[in-house]
């Protein structure tokens, strides 16, 4: 039975209601009263420091993400989706192109025949993140997944960075999906060169100077089909879907039928090391499911509909991936497998050349749903953070006859197409592994706080016994991620630090919860968030250098915006009663100064 919850008005807006695309104004743009004059911005500059104190102390609440913020909306979101809708919608959005691209890669370089074991590792993960993103989505249906999650468990500060993170890895990943879809249409045109649909400019630098107008066609299509409604862009996704499902089991049973099992000797040519290194690569090939946790404001029944979509699919998609695995690995020696078209390669090899096209059009086919799914997802996290003030409240508006949030998809759409009209696949192949995986690992350290730790309800020295079970559950994880990278071969190392994860996580059990789910929670809490962190960091430590430079850059670039606008704009928006006045004072005082 679904927890009751009131919702923002339904039904068309107020006639009185101005246009929805005439909402250009200042007002419309910077409606808080630090940007109301110079005067203002400079004042509110100058409180920087404990506007940013109070930023950080603050944290959302359930109520005022579910009925506080939909109200800058205007118009509420279509509930329209079910079970089915999510379960296709998460497939479409995870199975695209990396599995046909990321396996053999990995497998020749990487794993060998124990990419299967890599799959496994990383699906195993993935479900982790799906458990914790099930019990928020359901406990708090709206359309904002881990941006709303973190703001309520972790602060204004954390939730900013997180969703900053999250929509620049959206744009490069749309962008590359947009590159990626015009070279396998190429391909299948003129084999010998897929860049010839792209136009080569001579004044710019190598890297930006082949211009893409198909893959800005494709992500305007694409974008243009998810803001005309969400339940024609569900129903498009699972009818495609299931026609990908059927290719891919034909991929699956071709393996299994014409493969050698003596081209899985040696099983772990490159050791333990070579699995989790594969493993954190190969775990872009789930990603995508969070974007699916956005649906939930449009979802019937969330807590039935969520917990069956996104866990029933994802568990599905694991066991496809392993197998497709197992196949490739059993076609061909992985010392054999081409880096960049394995599958196709491999079907060659069998005399199936013909097959080559199946897996572009399966490819295809799997990067169009993901950008149908992405451009959904992404738009519902913009209109979230828009709600909440961090970006202009503009983007928050849906429009009143698809029931979408145009400007958020439009936002999101224009800056993808630039990106995907300038920049090759090699500059966009580096898109932020890192990111999603330590937004999933704050997931699971909000959860446990979720469970742990409610304001005025759980005593002092509960929360700080919970607090030091936490630090030494993530220092222990860091410190097993660290002997990990440094290659130590001496099992004391990490008997270590297991043990006081282990100890650690066994204390935290037996402090008393403070908040159970009312309809559906993860089980064993708090052992399964704690092995989901433990295994995010594990898998964010085996990534190279430049991931973590990216990162902090990006964090750098997204601190300077929230310390110029960002904290201020929610600030004015947390202290509405009085501000005016206040800023009145002061103005007065300038006045009577000068």
């Amino acid at each position: 039975m679904d927890v009751p919850t009131t919702e923002p008005p339904h039904g068309p807006a107020p006639s009185l209601q101005r246009s929805y695309w005439r909402r250009w104004s200042k007002q419309d743009v910077f409606p808080e009263e630090s940007f109301r004059d110079c005067s203002s911005y400079k004042y509110a500059l100058s409180q920087t420091c404990s506007r940013l104190k109070d930023r950080l102390l603050d944290r959302s609440s359930d109520d005022n993400e579910l009925l506080e913020l939909p109200k800058a909306s205007e118009i509420v979101m279509k509930k329209c989706l079910t079970w089915w809708d999510l379960m296709w919608l998460a497939f479409g959005s995870v199975v695209g192109s990396g599995i046909f691209t990321i396996t053999g890669l990995e497998a020749r370089d990487d794993a060998g025949p124990s990419i299967v074991i890599s799959y496994v590792v990383s699906g195993l993960s993935a479900l982790l993140s799906v458990f914790c993103y099930s019990e928020f989505a359901i406990e708090v249906p709206v359309a904002g997944g881990s941006f709303s999650f973190l703001r309520i468990e972790l602060g204004d500060f954390v939730a900013f960075i997180a969703a900053g993170n999250i929509f620049l890895e959206a744009i490069v990943g749309a962008a590359g999906l947009g590159r990626s879809w015009s070279s396998y249409f190429a391909s299948m045109i003129n084999s010998d060169n897929p860049d010839f649909l792209r136009f080569k400019v001579s004044f710019l630098s190598e890297g930006f100077n082949l211009l893409d107008p198909i893959a800005v066609i494709v992500l305007l299509v694409a974008n243009g089909i998810a803001m005309s409604g969400t339940r024609r862009t569900s129903f498009l996704t699972w009818i495609t879907s299931v026609i990908s499902t059927l290719l891919i089991i034909f991929v699956i049973v071709i393996g299994f039928v014409k493969g050698n099992s003596a081209n899985l000797v040696p099983f772990f040519p490159y050791g333990a090391r070579g699995v989790f290194r594969a493993a954190a690569v190969v775990y872009w090939s789930y990603t995508g499911f969070d974007m699916v946790a956005t649906m939930a404001e449009e979802t019937k029944k969330p807590s039935r509909d969520i917990p069956v979509g996104l866990i029933g699919s994802m568990s599905v998609i694991s066991v496809i991936y392993c197998l497709m695995a197992l196949s490739l690995t059993m076609l061909q020696k992985y010392t054999e497998i081409d880096r960049n078209a394995a599958y196709s390669v491999a079907f060659d090899k069998i005399g199936m050349t013909w097959a080559k096209y199946l897996v572009s059009i399966v490819a295809i086919k799997g990067m169009t749903t993901s950008l149908l799914v992405g451009s959904m997802g992404q738009a519902r996290y913009t209109t979230q953070i828009a709600r909440a003030h961090l970006i202009p409240p503009l983007f928050a508006l849906v429009h009143p006859k698809t029931g979408t949030p145009v400007y958020a998809t439009l936002l999101t759409t224009i800056t993808s197409a630039i990106v995907a009209l300038f920049s090759s696949l090699d500059v966009l192949s580096s898109v932020f592994s890192f990111s999603t995986l330590a937004i999933f690992m704050l997931m699971a350290v909000a959860l446990l706080v979720r469970r742990y730790y409610v304001k005025d309800t759980t005593p002092s020295s509960d929360y700080i016994k919970f607090l030091i079970c936490l630090l030494i559950i993530l220092g222990s994880c860091l410190a097993l991620t660290a002997v990990w990278n440094l290659d130590r071969q001496g099992w004391i190392e990490y008997v270590v630090p297991a043990s006081f994860w282990f100890l650690s996580t066994l204390a935290m059990s037996f402090l008393p919860k403070y908040r159970s789910p009312k309809v559906w929670g993860v089980p064993l809490v708090p052992w399964l968030p704690s092995l989901s962190i433990g295994m995010n960091l594990i898998l964010i430590g085996s990534l190279g250098a430049a991931a973590f430079l990216r990162f902090f850059i990006c964090s750098a670039l997204m601190l300077l915006y929230y310390l110029f606008v960002a904290v201020h704009a929610t600030y004015d928006v947390a202290h509405q009663d009085g501000l005016g006045s206040k800023n009145e004072e002061i103005k007065d005082d300038e006045s009577r100064v000068v």
